[in-house]
């Protein structure tokens, strides 16, 4: 029975190596060649088929398909691809055809990452498992003394009978065995890190889990996180300069930076056919803006902090920053040679779920607080809809983990939250940091949790996971130690036969991992 159940705490693991497929078609000079996966190398054309499982990460080259990614992710929803796309391996294909060229394979990709991490994370220790230990050094000499005691007193009682003292001493030992003290918190660990990667959630260690359940507060980073990450340029504006060297301008400054609004900006500028000028001397400052030259020319684009740091006169487009159909707009600046030319506004959509999820926060007495480095009618605006009461606006990258050591000052336990790589500070300051995982791979690295998926819902499933862990832990412990104080003194008092006795020691073992296994019907 204890094999068997010890088996089953394992299953998340075998579930997951099972979703690799055995063998895949490799294109090669026109021919299709089914080969073995460890014989699959990077740069490999690889064709899928209607139904066929995808073997490796990479891009699509060609073809189209709605491919089920919820064996990775948790999301039952299907995901639909087209070139360019990035496939994950273990992911099932739908409807199309399409050919995706290997980018990595083993133990680097997707599949393989959540393996490592799931391993690492089911072998590690969470700190309630050092109490037990703690307790089981002291636990286990104290019984073999009281062992010890119980024969000699019996001898005393009954001089003539040294089984009934024998009897009684192996009793003791054998019902006061740890073993269901051992297995308390490792099975516990075990199925909950595996009901966790069922559900797209990646802990790295014992430790976060079990720190989540005790705390207070959670600290949300905005862009990517409470909002879409997918911002778009609303309204432009420009002084003494063409629409098309004010697009080209900032478009050739912002293409060498990897922030959304960059991104919103060059793809605008893309749409309109701009052609990009030749920057040099570029200069990124994060949080603020970019620095650079071209033809002997001084170029900045950044936030308004950034250009009245940079001295620049905004009172020339003041009434144009006033207007209505710019208000809860993100706006980014330009200024040549010292004067400013125009400047964009950017909007960004909060995520479908972002009320919902702040609202179950609340529920399980948690205070949620917005850090953004927006200005402060975006962020107001954004906490507003969102139900967050605390935000704080302009907060620059380097002071975001900062703000979390102030919080964590006055006695508070700090979730983080972010995307990006101005987060990966905050998130190892903090005392759980939780990465969206479609985010930047510094922040991912930096983080105790990773939510594959990128879905804001991943955090309260985490936290209820954490919860009901750490609930069934305390349950184990409490049956692992209740066997003993019940079971020790009846042992020692002759009431308890050698054999019952190692019955009742199975039974607490099997107890303990039975209350373990419920971990897996939990509801997140």
């Amino acid at each position: 029975m204890e094999s068997r159940a010890k088996s089953k705490t394992g299953s998340a693991i075998k579930k997951l190596i099972e979703l690799q497929p055995k063998t895949a078609i490799v294109k090669e000079q026109n021919r299709e060649i089914e080969k073995q996966i460890d014989e699959l190398k990077p740069g490999d054309i690889i064709v899928i088929k209607p139904g066929s499982k995808i073997p490796a990460d990479g891009i699509i080259t060609s073809g189209a398909s709605s491919v089920n990614e919820a064996m990775i992710t948790g999301e039952s929803i299907p995901v639909e691809k087209f070139i360019g796309s990035k496939v994950i391996g273990g992911t099932i294909n739908i409807t199309g055809y399409f050919e995706f060229e290997i980018s990595t394979i083993g133990k680097n990709s997707v599949l393989g990452q959540i393996i490592k991490f799931v391993e690492e994370a089911q072998g590690s220790k969470a700190p309630i498992q050092n109490l037990a230990d703690k307790v089981a050094s002291i636990f286990v000499p104290v019984v073999v003394l009281i062992a010890i005691v119980t024969f000699v007193i019996w001898m005393i009682i009954k001089p003539d009978d040294l089984s009934i003292a024998i009897m009684n001493f192996v009793a003791v030992l054998i019902i006061a065995c740890p073993c269901a003290l051992g297995l308390a918190t490792p099975t516990a660990l075990i199925v909950g890190m595996g009901k966790a990667a069922q559900n797209g959630i990646l802990f790295k260690n014992g430790e976060s889990l079990e720190e989540l359940h005790r705390s207070d507060t959670i600290v949300f980073d905005k862009t990517g996180t409470i909002t879409e990450g997918k911002l778009s340029v609303k309204n432009i504006f420009f002084k003494d300069v063409s629409e098309a060297e004010f697009l080209s301008t900032l478009s050739s400054l912002e293409s060498k930076s990897e922030h959304p609004v960059a991104k919103a900006i060059t793809e605008y500028s893309d749409n309109k056919n701009i052609k990009p000028l030749l920057i040099t001397e570029f200069e990124n400052k994060p949080g603020k803006g970019i620095k650079g030259r071209t033809d002997n020319k001084v170029l900045l684009a950044g936030n308004e902090s950034f250009m009245i740091e940079n001295k620049i006169d905004l009172t020339l487009l003041k009434s144009e920053m006033k207007k209505d159909i710019v208000q809860y707009s993100s706006l980014f600046f330009l200024a040549i040679d010292g004067e400013l030319k125009g400047f964009v506004s950017v909007i960004d959509s909060v995520k479908s779920n972002s009320l919902e999820v702040i609202n179950e926060i609340k529920e399980m007495k948690l205070e949620p607080i917005l850090l953004s480095g927006d200005n402060e009618n975006v962020t107001k605006y954004i906490s507003t809809i969102t139900g967050i009461e605390k935000y704080e606006s302009g907060v620059l990258p380097e002071h975001k983990s900062g703000k979390i050591k102030t919080l964590q000052n006055a006695g508070r336990k700090v979730i983080m939250v972010g995307d990006g790589i101005n987060d990966a500070p905050a998130l190892v300051q903090s005392n759980v940091g939780i990465a969206i995982g479609n985010g930047t791979d510094v922040a991912i690295d930096s983080a105790d949790v990773v939510l594959i998926s990128g879905d804001l819902s991943g955090v309260v499933k985490s936290i209820k996971l954490s919860k009901r862990t750490i609930a069934v832990i305390k349950q184990n412990l409490f049956w692992a130690f209740i066997y003993n104080v019940i079971g020790i003194p009846l042992a020692a008092t002759g009431l308890l036969n050698p054999m019952f006795a190692a019955l009742a020691m199975s039974l607490s073992s099997v107890s303990v991992i039975s209350n373990s296994l419920r971990l897996k019907k939990v509801k997140l």
